[in-house]
């Protein structure tokens, strides 16, 4: 299994990506420039967080049309995997990759904190093998609100795609968890193939025993376990 992160002009995350991977995962990862049109045999396409292209227009809306995002598209649409972390979770948002939209967190603020999830999805690779209870992972995002209309939520609920949602500490999926106002709670989505994933909160940023905290990694893990 060989992993790919893209880098955009912006992005943040990358580093903490690969080192989590190759660090904490032992496994093969690359960095892909946004300009390429090579995905270098990659079998995982990683989207990781950050500020791609500044951030301008739209968070996500100049990075989904970078060169590399064709290929990354058409890996997708051909049942290869791609996981979008915070920004590449919106950048996959832009490319209707998968379902919904990314709105401003609903006070209007930035947030950086670390917040509880709960796996949802029983039939998605990232969440399946998840035990079931609270995975406390750290958020850093200001247009993280997770928003999809009335048919689009009841399509992907009921095709089981809804990855993860914020809950407290105890897993209780309550409103005072939802710290960015996301509707139903929902931090991460999946598409209908189950093969392209999106999450606000970051995983890689908990992978390590030196942060004091390797929920994220367990979370990680489930990709390297399914694929192996």
């Amino acid at each position: 299994m060989k992993f790919g992160v893209v880098v955009f002009p912006g992005s943040n995350c990358e580093d903490d990506t690969v080192f989590a991977f190759r660090h904490n995962l032992g496994q093969e990862i690359v960095k892909l420039w946004h300009k390429d049109h090579d995905l270098q045999g990659c079998d995982f396409i990683i989207l990781p967080g950050g500020f791609s292209y500044g951030d301008y227009l739209r968070s996500g809306a100049i990075a989904r049309f970078s060169p590399i995002m064709n290929e990354v598209i058409a890996h997708a649409n051909k049942g290869g995997y791609v996981m979008g972390i915070c920004n590449g979770f919106q950048i996959l948002a832009e490319a209707g990759l998968v379902p919904g939209a990314l709105l401003r967190n609903i006070e209007r603020k930035y947030i950086c904190s670390n917040i509880y999830l709960k796996p949802q999805s029983s039939s998605a690779m990232l969440t399946a093998g998840l035990e079931d209870r609270a995975y406390k992972i750290p958020i850093a995002h200001g247009d993280g609100r997770y928003f999809a209309d009335e048919d689009t939520l009841k399509q992907i609920n009921d095709n089981d795609q809804v990855l993860f949602r914020y809950c407290d500490q105890f897993g209780n999926i309550v409103p005072e968890a939802n710290r960015n106002g996301s509707i139903e709670n929902i931090a991460g989505v999946t598409n209908a193939g189950k093969n392209v994933f999106g999450m606000m909160p970051h995983p890689e940023r908990a992978s390590d025993e030196a942060l004091g905290n390797i929920d994220g990694r367990f979370i990680l893990e489930q990709v390297i376990q399914v694929l192996a």
